[in-house]
Order: C-alpha cells, then structure tokens, then sequence
C-alpha cells in the first residue's frame, strides 16, 4: 500500500513533466516545477500604481478605482500538472523556495498553501496542485516550464478531543470549501 507520494494528473500525462523531489538528502520540501510558461504580471503596473498616488495626494477614489487597483493585486495559479496522494490524516504544506522572494521577488500571498488528503482525484479538476503567486517585482516575471516555483511537506495534523466529525466530502477542486 501506497502512503503518500505524487503522480501526475491525466491532462498532461505526456507533456513530459518531472514529478516533484527532494534536491538533498536533509531536505524536508519536495520542489514542484512549472507545468507550462507563464508569464506573472508585476503588481505594480497600471490601476494600482494610480490609485496609491491619487491616495498619496489625498483623492478621493470611487468604488471603481479601487476595485480596479484591487484587480492588480490577485495572485495568479500557477499549474504544475501534479497532484498528491497521502493519508487521511495528513496535508501537503505549500511554501516558497527561498530564491522565490530573494532572487525573483515571487511569493505565495497567504505565505502557505494547503493541500488535503481529500483534494486527490476529486470531480472538478483531479486534483492538480497550483501554485497561488504574487510577483512584487518592478517587471513582469516569465516563469518557464520546469522551472522550479515551490516546495510541497508532507505532515500529519492532529484534530481536537471533542470535534464533531464533518460529514460533507469534498465535490470540489482549488478553493472549494464552503466559506
């Protein structure tokens, strides 16, 4: 029996991807690569560079504005053609490699991302792991297929003495779970 590993999801079997891996024998994070090129549009383009401005010179901005400058600053979903299998009690921790911020000015805006045991093949998307991603940098930034873009760690949670067991299963893919 399998515990947890990673395959890569039916879409792109054969678009020669790399399952993720370990660059050393004490490293805890497996690096996930991108599963095709991507531009990632730098935030400090357009909307959001005016409405700081017009707020720096103490304008007033309409709804508009804001949700225009707004719209510059969602993260983008990076595909990497891999989904995880794993045991019921664990999750697989998304985070950066530490040449994302450093070296490329790339970062997951929520600083982690999580990946359930439950989220393997589920109905809408088989369970493809993206990478959620914000570029700060001055330029846009052109990632390339199978360029490294992320770590996964696999780890066990633990669930609380009293917790009224959910009965709901999981009918969705990324950003599914009922707010």
């Amino acid at each position: 029996m399998m515990k947890r590993g990673f395959k890569i999801v039916s879409s792109k079997i054969d678009q020669n991807l790399h399952l993720p891996q370990r660059q050393t024998t004490s490293a805890a994070g497996y690096d996930f690569e991108a599963s095709e090129d991507f531009v990632l549009p730098s935030i400090w383009k357009g909307n959001f560079l005016k409405a700081l401005w017009q707020l720096h010179q103490q304008k007033k901005l309409t709804d508009e504005e804001f949700k225009a400058a707004d719209d510059c600053l969602k993260p983008y979903l990076v595909p990497t053609g891999i989904k995880a299998y794993m045991q019921a009690d664990e999750f697989l921790l998304l985070a950066n490699r530490s040449s994302g911020p450093f070296k490329r000015r790339l970062i997951l805006p929520n600083g982690i991302g999580i990946v359930d045991a439950d989220y393997y093949d589920n109905d809408s998307n088989e369970g493809e792991i993206f990478f959620q991603l914000i570029n700060y940098g001055l330029r846009d930034y052109h990632i390339k297929k199978g360029e490294r873009i992320g770590q996964g760690i696999f780890m066990p949670y633990l669930i609380a003495d009293d917790e009224q067991q959910p009965t709901v299963k999981r009918s969705g893919g990324f950003g599914s779970t009922k707010e």
